[in-house]
């Protein structure tokens, strides 16, 4: 695990999912050695009905780094991975939006999201969710008992919401995808078991069986941010503010139980959205907002 040691100002997640992935359905780990050192390592899952192969997790060990290791195990995963699944014909990537233009030369942008970080301790979380809730009430704004956001608790309500085909044009996602913690999914039947099996917990507004806004929460999972810290990740589709707002409290909610000791929240978000989630979520002492940071959701033939 020394492998991710800096990796994203300390917030990676492999060193959490590495045994999951080891057993995960459809996903290939290729790890790389020299000698008797492991010295890379990049993992795909296989998703889309087998139509497209999603790229997470390729690291090379510090002291590998600048040879070109990363590029000999990419075109070997390629290469590997048609060989298993023939009927691959794209590749999806989720970065960071200050990842280099000319590394990422081979790939399509289908969309940009930014997120809002923040870092602080459980109980200023909290606060966070008190204080939030106390700013819904002020703003209460006309007719919002019309669109109430409510949980998807049954498989029957979160499949209504998924399969349904105008839920793209309807919330304008990512890419046309589900964005779940770094991993893009198109809304189809053949992915839901993926969604399912992940235990995120999802919140709807609706007018009538129109859907106005989606969110998710990944589970909290530690990650090594300053000496280890649990890392929250709410996802949010749709483009109405204050539905928006509405999110991040019910997660907020949700969550409460889960966090303890220093917290990593990330909100994902429409760029529409982020300045007024950012002064939304302004006040509460004992939180840090981290530095702004964007995602691109790439895509490239195989």
């Amino acid at each position: 695990m020394a492998i991710s040691k800096g990796i994203f100002d300390g917030n990676d997640y492999l060193p959490h999912f590495y045994q999951e992935w080891m057993t995960e359905p459809n996903r290939v780990v290729i790890v790389a050695r020299k000698g008797r050192k492991l010295v890379a390592l990049e993992s795909r899952l296989v998703v889309d009905g087998g139509n497209t192969v999603v790229l997470r997790g390729l690291r090379v060990c510090p002291s590998e780094a600048g040879h070109g290791l990363a590029g000999v195990v990419y075109r070997f995963c390629d290469s590997y991975i048609k060989k298993l699944y023939p009927s691959i014909r794209m590749r999806h990537l989720i970065t960071y939006d200050y990842v280099a233009s000319e590394k990422l030369s081979k790939f399509n942008l289908l969309a940009k999201r930014d997120f809002l970080s923040f870092y602080g301790e459980a109980e200023s979380f909290f606060t966070l969710t008190s204080t939030l809730k106390a700013k819904l009430v002020a703003e209460n704004r006309p007719g919002g008992s019309d669109f109430k956001t409510c949980a998807l608790e049954t498989e029957d309500q979160l499949r209504s919401v998924i399969l349904d085909p105008d839920l793209p044009s309807m919330l304008q996602l990512p890419g046309g995808a589900i964005i779940q913690d770094w991993q893009p999914l198109m809304p189809t039947e053949t992915n839901m078991e993926i969604l399912q099996r992940k235990n995120l917990s999802w919140f709807a507004a609706r007018a009538g069986k129109k859907i106005l806004f989606l969110s998710l929460h990944t589970p909290p999972y530690p990650i090594p941010y300053n000496n280890g810290s649990l890392c929250l990740n709410i996802d949010l589709f749709g483009t109405d503010t204050v539905l928006a707002k509405e999110a991040v409290v019910a997660h907020l909610e949700r969550s409460k139980g889960q966090l303890r000791g220093g917290v990593v929240m990330h909100v994902y978000m429409h760029t529409s959205l982020w300045e007024d989630l950012r002064e939304f979520c302004q006040g509460v002492s004992g939180l840090k907002q981290l530095e702004k940071r964007g995602q691109k959701f790439l895509e490239a033939k195989i």
